[in-house]
Protein backbone atom coordinates (compact mmCIF):
# COMPACT_ATOMS: atom_id res chain seq x y z
CA UNK A 1 0.00 0.00 0.00
CA UNK A 2 2.99 2.13 -0.66
CA UNK A 3 1.87 3.72 -3.33
CA UNK A 4 -1.57 4.97 -1.53
CA UNK A 5 0.58 6.33 1.46
CA UNK A 6 2.49 8.35 -1.07
CA UNK A 7 -0.74 9.67 -2.76
CA UNK A 8 -2.14 10.32 1.40
CA UNK A 9 0.73 11.89 3.03
CA UNK A 10 1.45 14.83 1.57
CA UNK A 11 -1.89 15.90 2.56
CA UNK A 12 -2.08 14.73 5.99
CA UNK A 13 0.58 15.83 6.94
CA UNK A 14 0.21 19.25 6.07
CA UNK A 15 -2.96 19.08 8.02
CA UNK A 16 -0.45 18.36 11.06
CA UNK A 17 -1.30 14.99 11.24
CA UNK A 18 1.23 11.53 11.16
CA UNK A 19 0.41 9.51 8.23
CA UNK A 20 1.46 5.79 10.15
CA UNK A 21 0.07 3.65 7.69
CA UNK A 22 -2.12 1.90 5.10
CA UNK A 23 -4.17 -1.28 4.50
CA UNK A 24 -5.98 -2.46 2.16
CA UNK A 25 -8.50 -5.50 2.97
CA UNK A 26 -9.94 -6.80 -0.75
CA UNK A 27 -12.42 -8.70 1.43
CA UNK A 28 -14.12 -10.73 -1.54
CA UNK A 29 -15.13 -8.09 -3.43
CA UNK A 30 -15.75 -5.01 -0.81
CA UNK A 31 -13.08 -4.27 0.84
CA UNK A 32 -11.91 -1.94 3.34
CA UNK A 33 -9.18 0.26 3.02
CA UNK A 34 -7.70 1.90 6.81
CA UNK A 35 -5.72 4.66 7.31
CA UNK A 36 -4.13 5.29 10.62
CA UNK A 37 -3.46 8.50 11.37
CA UNK A 38 -1.55 9.99 14.65
CA UNK A 39 -0.64 13.24 15.96
CA UNK A 40 1.14 14.32 19.27
CA UNK A 41 -2.27 15.27 20.93
CA UNK A 42 -4.11 12.37 20.11
CA UNK A 43 -6.78 12.09 17.35
CA UNK A 44 -10.32 12.08 17.82
CA UNK A 45 -13.48 11.54 15.49
CA UNK A 46 -13.56 15.10 14.49
CA UNK A 47 -9.56 14.88 13.60
CA UNK A 48 -11.12 11.20 11.66
CA UNK A 49 -13.60 13.28 9.71
CA UNK A 50 -11.41 15.96 8.17
CA UNK A 51 -9.10 13.31 7.49
CA UNK A 52 -11.54 11.44 5.54
CA UNK A 53 -12.82 14.42 3.57
CA UNK A 54 -9.39 15.01 2.04
CA UNK A 55 -8.72 11.35 1.29
CA UNK A 56 -12.15 10.41 -0.35
CA UNK A 57 -11.02 13.29 -2.23
CA UNK A 58 -8.00 11.86 -3.70
CA UNK A 59 -9.37 8.53 -3.81
CA UNK A 60 -12.35 10.26 -6.46
CA UNK A 61 -9.69 12.14 -8.48
CA UNK A 62 -6.89 9.12 -8.93
CA UNK A 63 -9.44 5.96 -8.74
CA UNK A 64 -6.40 3.95 -7.42
CA UNK A 65 -8.83 0.97 -6.21
CA UNK A 66 -10.91 -0.58 -8.78
CA UNK A 67 -13.72 -2.68 -6.69
CA UNK A 68 -15.66 -1.32 -3.87
CA UNK A 69 -14.67 -0.38 -0.60
CA UNK A 70 -15.18 1.37 2.88
CA UNK A 71 -12.95 3.73 3.46
CA UNK A 72 -11.71 3.82 7.58
CA UNK A 73 -9.79 6.21 9.20
CA UNK A 74 -8.38 5.52 12.47
CA UNK A 75 -5.97 6.16 15.33
CA UNK A 76 -3.21 3.62 15.39
CA UNK A 77 -4.29 2.47 19.30
CA UNK A 78 -2.87 0.99 21.65
CA UNK A 79 -1.86 -2.38 19.86
CA UNK A 80 -0.25 0.04 16.67
CA UNK A 81 0.75 -1.00 13.70
CA UNK A 82 4.03 -0.81 12.40
CA UNK A 83 4.53 -0.17 8.90
CA UNK A 84 7.91 1.25 8.11
CA UNK A 85 11.35 0.12 9.15
CA UNK A 86 12.12 3.54 11.44
CA UNK A 87 8.91 2.66 13.18
CA UNK A 88 10.59 -0.61 14.62
CA UNK A 89 13.90 1.37 15.83
CA UNK A 90 11.48 4.10 17.13
CA UNK A 91 9.99 1.42 19.06
CA UNK A 92 12.80 -0.46 20.73
CA UNK A 93 12.02 -1.76 23.71
CA UNK A 94 8.29 -2.20 23.59
CA UNK A 95 6.06 -5.62 23.32
CA UNK A 96 5.59 -6.64 19.74
CA UNK A 97 3.94 -9.31 17.53
CA UNK A 98 5.48 -10.00 13.92
CA UNK A 99 4.01 -12.16 11.01
CA UNK A 100 5.84 -13.33 8.53
CA UNK A 101 4.99 -13.93 4.94
CA UNK A 102 8.00 -16.37 4.59
CA UNK A 103 8.97 -18.89 7.36
CA UNK A 104 12.27 -18.23 9.48
CA UNK A 105 13.84 -21.34 11.15
CA UNK A 106 10.10 -23.23 10.73
CA UNK A 107 8.17 -20.24 11.73
CA UNK A 108 6.43 -17.21 11.08
CA UNK A 109 4.82 -15.60 14.55
CA UNK A 110 7.29 -13.75 16.71
CA UNK A 111 6.13 -12.13 20.03
CA UNK A 112 8.71 -10.26 22.24
CA UNK A 113 10.95 -7.28 22.86
CA UNK A 114 11.83 -5.36 20.07
CA UNK A 115 15.59 -4.59 19.38
CA UNK A 116 15.90 -2.26 17.24
CA UNK A 117 16.87 -2.73 13.89
CA UNK A 118 20.65 -4.05 12.07
CA UNK A 119 21.96 -2.70 9.04
CA UNK A 120 18.60 -1.23 7.06
CA UNK A 121 17.17 -4.49 6.39
CA UNK A 122 16.35 -6.58 9.68
CA UNK A 123 13.98 -6.35 12.19
CA UNK A 124 15.60 -7.45 15.71
CA UNK A 125 13.04 -8.87 17.93
CA UNK A 126 13.79 -11.16 21.48
CA UNK A 127 11.89 -14.14 22.44
CA UNK A 128 12.10 -16.17 25.23
CA UNK A 129 15.88 -15.10 25.25
CA UNK A 130 16.54 -15.60 22.06
CA UNK A 131 17.56 -12.74 19.42
CA UNK A 132 15.62 -13.14 15.92
CA UNK A 133 17.08 -10.69 13.00
CA UNK A 134 14.10 -11.02 10.65
CA UNK A 135 14.03 -9.53 7.18
CA UNK A 136 12.25 -6.63 6.97
CA UNK A 137 11.13 -7.41 3.31
CA UNK A 138 9.25 -10.27 4.85
CA UNK A 139 7.19 -8.81 7.37
CA UNK A 140 3.60 -9.45 6.87
CA UNK A 141 2.05 -7.84 9.90
CA UNK A 142 3.48 -6.41 13.08
CA UNK A 143 2.05 -4.55 15.50
CA UNK A 144 2.98 -3.29 18.93
CA UNK A 145 0.85 -5.35 22.19
CA UNK A 146 -0.22 -2.74 24.41
CA UNK A 147 0.75 -2.86 27.74
CA UNK A 148 -1.82 -1.88 30.47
Amino acid sequence: MRDLAELFEPVIESMGYELVGVEFNAGGGHGTLRVYIDREAGVNIDDCAAISHQVSGILDVEEPIKQAYDLEISSPGIDRPLFKLADFELFSGNTAKIRLAVALQGRKNFKGRLQGVVDSKLVAIEVDGERFDLPYADIARANLVGEL
